[in-house]
Protein backbone atom coordinates (compact mmCIF):
# COMPACT_ATOMS: atom_id res chain seq x y z
CA UNK A 1 0.00 0.00 0.00
CA UNK A 2 1.33 3.62 -0.99
CA UNK A 3 2.75 6.15 1.75
CA UNK A 4 -0.38 8.32 2.00
CA UNK A 5 0.63 12.05 1.34
CA UNK A 6 0.18 15.44 3.59
CA UNK A 7 -1.61 17.44 0.34
CA UNK A 8 -0.16 20.89 2.31
CA UNK A 9 3.57 19.77 2.00
CA UNK A 10 3.49 17.02 -0.40
CA UNK A 11 5.26 14.44 2.76
CA UNK A 12 4.05 11.17 3.95
CA UNK A 13 1.67 11.58 6.55
CA UNK A 14 1.97 7.94 8.07
CA UNK A 15 5.05 5.99 10.17
CA UNK A 16 7.48 6.73 6.45
CA UNK A 17 7.26 10.28 7.47
CA UNK A 18 7.27 10.21 11.19
CA UNK A 19 10.68 7.97 10.92
CA UNK A 20 11.67 10.74 7.81
CA UNK A 21 11.49 14.21 10.52
CA UNK A 22 13.17 12.11 13.65
CA UNK A 23 15.88 11.75 10.82
CA UNK A 24 15.82 15.85 10.32
CA UNK A 25 13.79 17.69 7.93
CA UNK A 26 15.34 20.06 5.24
CA UNK A 27 13.69 22.78 3.29
CA UNK A 28 15.08 25.10 0.52
CA UNK A 29 14.25 28.82 0.76
CA UNK A 30 15.43 31.58 -1.99
CA UNK A 31 16.64 34.93 -1.57
CA UNK A 32 14.39 37.93 -2.59
CA UNK A 33 15.42 41.32 -4.56
CA UNK A 34 12.93 44.39 -4.44
CA UNK A 35 11.86 45.29 -8.06
CA UNK A 36 10.41 48.34 -6.18
CA UNK A 37 11.21 49.55 -2.34
CA UNK A 38 8.74 52.93 -2.40
CA UNK A 39 8.97 53.83 1.24
CA UNK A 40 6.83 56.66 2.89
CA UNK A 41 7.81 58.54 6.19
CA UNK A 42 8.82 57.19 9.71
CA UNK A 43 5.89 55.96 11.75
CA UNK A 44 5.64 56.45 15.32
CA UNK A 45 6.47 52.70 15.66
CA UNK A 46 9.75 53.43 14.06
CA UNK A 47 8.66 51.33 10.98
CA UNK A 48 8.18 52.88 7.76
CA UNK A 49 5.25 52.63 5.45
CA UNK A 50 6.30 50.17 2.35
CA UNK A 51 5.16 49.15 -1.42
CA UNK A 52 7.27 46.88 -1.20
CA UNK A 53 7.17 44.52 -4.79
CA UNK A 54 9.45 41.01 -3.88
CA UNK A 55 10.53 38.60 -6.32
CA UNK A 56 12.31 35.20 -5.33
CA UNK A 57 15.59 34.39 -7.31
CA UNK A 58 17.29 31.00 -7.49
CA UNK A 59 19.97 31.43 -4.56
CA UNK A 60 18.60 29.53 -2.27
CA UNK A 61 19.51 28.72 1.56
CA UNK A 62 18.81 25.20 2.78
CA UNK A 63 17.86 24.57 6.69
CA UNK A 64 18.04 21.09 8.48
CA UNK A 65 15.82 20.72 11.45
CA UNK A 66 17.02 17.50 13.32
CA UNK A 67 15.91 16.21 16.83
CA UNK A 68 18.37 17.60 20.14
CA UNK A 69 18.01 18.15 23.42
CA UNK A 70 18.25 21.89 23.68
CA UNK A 71 17.51 24.55 20.96
CA UNK A 72 21.39 24.83 18.66
CA UNK A 73 22.19 26.65 15.56
CA UNK A 74 25.25 25.93 13.24
CA UNK A 75 26.04 27.38 9.99
CA UNK A 76 28.21 26.67 6.70
CA UNK A 77 28.71 28.31 3.63
CA UNK A 78 30.35 31.34 2.23
CA UNK A 79 30.21 34.13 5.26
CA UNK A 80 29.48 31.72 7.52
CA UNK A 81 31.39 33.20 9.99
CA UNK A 82 29.10 36.36 9.83
CA UNK A 83 26.09 34.76 11.36
CA UNK A 84 24.61 34.75 14.32
CA UNK A 85 24.19 31.12 16.07
CA UNK A 86 22.85 32.27 19.21
CA UNK A 87 19.15 33.03 20.09
CA UNK A 88 19.30 36.20 17.95
CA UNK A 89 19.55 34.09 14.94
CA UNK A 90 15.56 34.44 13.19
CA UNK A 91 16.12 30.99 12.50
CA UNK A 92 16.12 30.42 16.36
CA UNK A 93 13.67 32.61 17.18
CA UNK A 94 11.41 31.12 14.39
CA UNK A 95 11.79 27.69 16.20
CA UNK A 96 10.76 29.45 19.64
CA UNK A 97 8.07 31.36 18.68
CA UNK A 98 6.09 27.96 16.90
CA UNK A 99 7.05 25.79 20.09
CA UNK A 100 5.67 28.49 22.40
CA UNK A 101 2.23 28.38 20.49
CA UNK A 102 2.01 25.05 20.89
CA UNK A 103 3.49 24.60 24.52
CA UNK A 104 6.83 22.20 23.57
CA UNK A 105 10.00 22.88 23.88
CA UNK A 106 12.52 24.18 21.32
CA UNK A 107 14.56 21.27 21.44
CA UNK A 108 15.96 20.83 17.66
CA UNK A 109 19.10 21.22 16.28
CA UNK A 110 19.01 24.21 12.95
CA UNK A 111 22.08 23.64 10.71
CA UNK A 112 22.07 26.18 8.08
CA UNK A 113 24.04 25.62 5.01
CA UNK A 114 24.36 29.38 3.75
CA UNK A 115 24.41 30.30 -0.10
CA UNK A 116 22.68 33.71 -0.10
CA UNK A 117 24.97 36.95 0.37
CA UNK A 118 25.17 37.46 4.55
CA UNK A 119 23.71 41.27 5.15
CA UNK A 120 23.60 41.89 1.80
CA UNK A 121 19.92 43.06 1.09
CA UNK A 122 18.51 39.95 0.22
CA UNK A 123 17.23 38.72 2.89
CA UNK A 124 18.91 35.61 4.06
CA UNK A 125 18.08 36.20 7.85
CA UNK A 126 14.77 36.09 6.88
CA UNK A 127 15.11 33.10 4.50
CA UNK A 128 16.67 31.39 7.56
CA UNK A 129 13.61 32.45 9.56
CA UNK A 130 11.11 30.98 6.72
CA UNK A 131 12.95 27.83 6.62
CA UNK A 132 13.23 26.88 10.24
CA UNK A 133 9.83 27.32 10.72
CA UNK A 134 8.73 25.45 8.12
CA UNK A 135 11.28 22.56 8.91
CA UNK A 136 10.18 22.67 12.91
CA UNK A 137 6.57 22.63 11.73
CA UNK A 138 7.38 18.99 10.03
CA UNK A 139 9.42 18.18 12.33
CA UNK A 140 7.36 18.58 15.51
CA UNK A 141 4.06 17.24 13.44
CA UNK A 142 2.46 20.64 13.66
CA UNK A 143 1.48 20.45 10.42
CA UNK A 144 0.72 24.18 11.18
CA UNK A 145 -1.78 25.96 8.98
CA UNK A 146 -0.68 28.78 5.97
CA UNK A 147 -2.20 31.49 7.63
CA UNK A 148 -0.50 30.53 11.31
CA UNK A 149 2.97 29.95 10.34
CA UNK A 150 2.36 33.81 8.08
CA UNK A 151 1.61 35.12 11.89
CA UNK A 152 4.62 33.82 13.21
CA UNK A 153 6.74 35.14 10.06
CA UNK A 154 4.95 38.62 10.66
CA UNK A 155 6.19 38.58 14.01
CA UNK A 156 9.97 37.67 13.19
CA UNK A 157 10.33 40.32 10.66
CA UNK A 158 9.08 42.31 7.78
CA UNK A 159 10.75 40.60 4.54
CA UNK A 160 9.97 36.89 6.64
CA UNK A 161 6.79 35.99 5.41
CA UNK A 162 7.15 36.75 1.56
CA UNK A 163 10.26 34.12 2.50
CA UNK A 164 8.11 31.50 3.13
CA UNK A 165 5.56 32.65 0.11
CA UNK A 166 8.20 33.00 -2.88
CA UNK A 167 7.24 33.72 -6.75
CA UNK A 168 6.39 37.75 -6.49
CA UNK A 169 4.30 39.35 -4.35
CA UNK A 170 3.18 42.82 -3.04
CA UNK A 171 3.74 43.85 0.57
CA UNK A 172 2.47 46.65 2.46
CA UNK A 173 2.31 47.79 6.16
CA UNK A 174 6.06 47.49 6.43
CA UNK A 175 6.29 44.93 4.21
CA UNK A 176 4.44 41.93 5.90
CA UNK A 177 1.12 41.68 4.75
CA UNK A 178 1.12 40.19 1.37
CA UNK A 179 -0.65 40.08 -2.01
CA UNK A 180 0.43 37.24 -4.53
CA UNK A 181 1.43 38.76 -7.74
CA UNK A 182 0.94 36.53 -11.17
CA UNK A 183 4.25 36.84 -12.96
CA UNK A 184 4.49 36.25 -17.03
CA UNK A 185 8.00 34.43 -17.14
CA UNK A 186 11.14 34.07 -16.22
CA UNK A 187 13.41 36.83 -15.54
CA UNK A 188 17.43 36.84 -15.70
CA UNK A 189 19.71 38.46 -13.00
CA UNK A 190 23.21 38.92 -11.93
CA UNK A 191 24.15 40.18 -8.34
CA UNK A 192 27.29 41.54 -7.31
CA UNK A 193 28.02 40.55 -3.86
CA UNK A 194 30.34 43.82 -1.71
CA UNK A 195 32.52 43.14 0.79
CA UNK A 196 30.69 43.98 4.25
CA UNK A 197 27.38 44.26 4.83
CA UNK A 198 24.74 47.25 5.76
CA UNK A 199 22.81 47.37 8.58
CA UNK A 200 19.27 47.13 7.23
CA UNK A 201 18.35 49.76 10.37
CA UNK A 202 21.08 52.17 9.63
CA UNK A 203 19.98 52.68 5.81
CA UNK A 204 16.48 53.38 6.86
CA UNK A 205 18.08 56.14 9.44
CA UNK A 206 20.16 57.52 6.83
CA UNK A 207 16.83 57.54 4.60
CA UNK A 208 15.15 59.91 7.15
CA UNK A 209 18.03 61.93 7.99
CA UNK A 210 18.18 62.58 4.21
CA UNK A 211 14.40 63.47 3.69
CA UNK A 212 14.34 65.20 7.02
CA UNK A 213 12.27 68.99 7.11
CA UNK A 214 10.44 67.00 3.82
CA UNK A 215 6.96 65.56 2.87
CA UNK A 216 7.85 61.91 2.09
CA UNK A 217 4.48 60.83 -0.23
CA UNK A 218 2.56 58.03 0.92
CA UNK A 219 4.06 54.30 -0.97
CA UNK A 220 2.32 53.15 -4.05
CA UNK A 221 3.12 50.52 -6.24
CA UNK A 222 3.89 51.35 -9.89
CA UNK A 223 1.26 50.25 -12.32
CA UNK A 224 3.86 49.79 -15.14
CA UNK A 225 6.14 47.78 -12.95
CA UNK A 226 3.19 45.20 -12.20
CA UNK A 227 1.98 45.28 -15.54
CA UNK A 228 5.73 44.31 -16.86
CA UNK A 229 6.20 41.34 -14.30
CA UNK A 230 2.26 39.80 -15.37
CA UNK A 231 3.30 40.16 -19.21
CA UNK A 232 7.40 38.76 -18.50
CA UNK A 233 8.46 42.00 -20.10
CA UNK A 234 11.99 42.29 -19.03
CA UNK A 235 12.50 45.75 -20.71
CA UNK A 236 9.90 47.32 -19.25
CA UNK A 237 10.74 46.19 -16.31
CA UNK A 238 13.77 47.90 -16.31
CA UNK A 239 12.59 50.98 -16.71
CA UNK A 240 10.74 50.56 -14.13
CA UNK A 241 12.62 49.36 -11.21
CA UNK A 242 13.13 51.82 -8.31
CA UNK A 243 14.04 51.74 -4.48
CA UNK A 244 13.70 54.55 -2.49
CA UNK A 245 16.52 53.15 -0.08
CA UNK A 246 19.25 53.60 -2.49
CA UNK A 247 20.27 57.16 -2.14
CA UNK A 248 21.00 56.29 1.54
CA UNK A 249 22.66 52.79 0.42
CA UNK A 250 24.89 54.95 -1.84
CA UNK A 251 25.75 57.61 1.04
CA UNK A 252 26.73 54.92 3.37
CA UNK A 253 28.34 52.77 1.10
CA UNK A 254 29.69 55.56 -1.83
CA UNK A 255 31.49 52.75 -3.73
CA UNK A 256 28.48 51.12 -4.69
CA UNK A 257 27.80 53.47 -7.55
CA UNK A 258 30.98 51.96 -9.19
CA UNK A 259 29.66 48.80 -9.16
CA UNK A 260 26.19 50.30 -10.69
CA UNK A 261 28.10 51.72 -13.49
CA UNK A 262 30.27 48.58 -14.02
CA UNK A 263 27.35 46.39 -14.44
CA UNK A 264 24.95 48.86 -16.85
CA UNK A 265 28.70 49.40 -19.20
CA UNK A 266 28.62 45.75 -19.38
CA UNK A 267 24.90 45.98 -20.67
CA UNK A 268 22.79 45.08 -18.26
CA UNK A 269 18.95 46.58 -18.86
CA UNK A 270 18.82 48.22 -15.19
CA UNK A 271 20.86 48.09 -12.09
CA UNK A 272 19.80 48.56 -8.45
CA UNK A 273 20.61 48.37 -5.00
CA UNK A 274 18.61 45.13 -3.76
CA UNK A 275 16.75 45.92 -0.38
CA UNK A 276 18.82 48.26 2.06
CA UNK A 277 22.14 46.77 0.32
CA UNK A 278 25.06 46.14 -0.16
CA UNK A 279 24.41 43.58 -2.51
CA UNK A 280 23.95 44.87 -6.22
CA UNK A 281 21.02 43.51 -8.71
CA UNK A 282 21.47 43.68 -12.07
CA UNK A 283 18.59 42.86 -14.49
CA UNK A 284 19.57 41.10 -18.13
CA UNK A 285 17.81 40.13 -21.50
CA UNK A 286 18.90 36.49 -21.21
CA UNK A 287 20.60 33.49 -19.53
CA UNK A 288 23.94 34.10 -21.48
CA UNK A 289 24.11 38.16 -21.29
CA UNK A 290 23.77 37.08 -17.76
CA UNK A 291 26.90 35.12 -17.71
CA UNK A 292 28.47 38.16 -19.33
CA UNK A 293 27.51 40.74 -17.40
CA UNK A 294 28.52 38.80 -14.16
CA UNK A 295 32.33 38.20 -15.66
CA UNK A 296 32.47 41.80 -16.28
CA UNK A 297 31.27 42.51 -12.99
CA UNK A 298 34.07 40.52 -11.27
CA UNK A 299 36.66 42.28 -13.73
CA UNK A 300 36.28 45.60 -12.86
CA UNK A 301 37.37 44.78 -9.25
CA UNK A 302 34.11 46.65 -8.15
CA UNK A 303 32.68 43.63 -6.37
CA UNK A 304 33.79 40.55 -4.11
CA UNK A 305 31.93 38.25 -6.57
CA UNK A 306 29.24 38.05 -8.87
CA UNK A 307 26.00 35.92 -9.03
CA UNK A 308 24.09 34.41 -11.32
CA UNK A 309 20.12 33.70 -10.84
CA UNK A 310 16.83 33.90 -12.34
CA UNK A 311 12.89 34.73 -10.67
CA UNK A 312 10.18 33.56 -10.12
CA UNK A 313 11.45 31.23 -7.74
CA UNK A 314 9.60 29.33 -5.11
CA UNK A 315 9.18 30.02 -1.44
CA UNK A 316 10.22 27.49 1.57
CA UNK A 317 10.01 23.94 -0.09
CA UNK A 318 10.38 21.07 2.04
CA UNK A 319 13.15 18.80 0.75
CA UNK A 320 12.83 15.99 2.85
Amino acid sequence: MSEAVNPRTGTGTGTEAAAGAAAGVTVRVPAKVNVQLAVGGARPDGFHDLANVFLAVSLYDEVTATPAAALTVTCEGPDADKVPLDRTNLAARAAELLAARHGIAPDVHLHIAKDIPVAGGMAGGSADGAGALLACDALWGLDSSREELLEICAELGSDVPFSLVGGAALGVGRGERLTELPVGGAFHWVFAVADGGLSTPAVYGEFDRLNEGMTVPGPVASPVLLDALRTGDATALAGALANDLQPAALSLRPSLAATLAAGTDAGALAALVSGSGPTTAFLVKDAESAESVAAALVASGTCRTARVATSPAAGATLLG
